[in-house]
């Protein structure tokens, strides 16, 4: 049974010692938050510390269910702190195979401590808790990090597609949708999406596409911003289309895209003063 209600005390009273040791022994030339030498910084990271060791040392207290538990909070502080996640994870890794380190000395000084002998076997049991609570809280922490990063990820590359398909707005109901640089599936399909509620929610009638700045598409791609001229028809947007490249238009033919119905000219001037008159 791993449950001691001495070894949880002697751990707890030893809290403040653990977290000092271990920042004294810390490796501090590296990045991220262990290289910090910012007071405030140093210090919160000394609080998360000290609160990771009493949390830990109920594992000799408190069901095990329970005890993850009541970690959640920690973990997701942790996992989502901007420290951390400026951290390389395999730092953040190594801290906590040093802590669990710590924690293995600190039982053998308990045994140490104590005035009856003590089981081999009752020292693996208590010492391989220590080890499951410790390898279990730090994958909670990295998958938390990594969920929370991709998290990030996934907004900054919405806020890139957004910006990269800026509706503008025109007088008399008329939009430019300039389209610069190369264009994947992915956003090409953010295109499709944000111009047709962009349109929907200016009511835009008339919407000016210009692919002068756009160099290189594939097939795909191709046939995904014909089908946004499709998708405008059918919401009673008026579309002209400018710059369109050979390459592209080559492409468009291959595809077998009938030109008859859209509005093409050679270049955006001419696109706004067709649309004005």
């Amino acid at each position: 049974m791993q449950r001691n209600k001495e070894l949880h005390k002697f751990l707890l009273n030893r809290a403040e010692q653990l977290t000092e040791e271990w920042y004294e022994s810390l490796d501090k030339s590296g990045t991220g938050v262990y290289a910090s030498t910012d007071p405030e910084a140093i210090r919160k990271l000394k609080a998360q510390n000290f609160e990771f060791h009493q949390h830990l040392c109920k594992i000799f207290i408190m069901e095990k269910e329970a005890f993850f538990k009541e970690f959640d909070d920690w973990v997701i502080e942790i996992g989502r702190d901007p420290e951390h996640l400026n951290t390389p994870t395999y730092l953040i890794m190594r801290e906590f195979l040093r802590v669990r380190e710590q924690y293995l000395g600190f039982i053998n000084d308990f045994v140490d401590s104590l005035k009856t002998p003590v089981s081999q076997e009752l020292i693996d049991i208590w010492k391989f808790a220590v080890i499951e609570a410790i390898d279990v809280v730090m994958t909670n922490v990295v998958e938390e990090k990594n969920k929370h990063l991709n998290k990030r990820i996934e907004e900054q590359q919405q806020t890139i597609n957004d910006l990269s398909s800026p509706l503008i707005d025109l007088p008399e109901g008329k939009a430019l949708l300039p389209l610069v640089g190369d264009i994947d599936s992915d956003r090409a399909t953010a295109i499709l999406d944000n111009t047709l509620q962009g349109c929907t929610t200016k009511r835009v009638d008339h919407l000016f596409i210009d692919l002068s700045g756009v160099y290189l598409v594939d097939t795909r791609v191709a046939q995904q911003i014909f089908q946004l001229i499709t998708g405008l028809k059918l919401i009673g947007v008026t579309t002209t289309l400018s710059g369109l490249r050979p390459e592209i238009a080559q492409t468009a033919v291959q595809l077998g895209i009938d030109f008859g119905e859209i509005n093409i000219t050679s270049n955006l001037a001419s696109a706004i003063s067709m649309g004005t008159n």
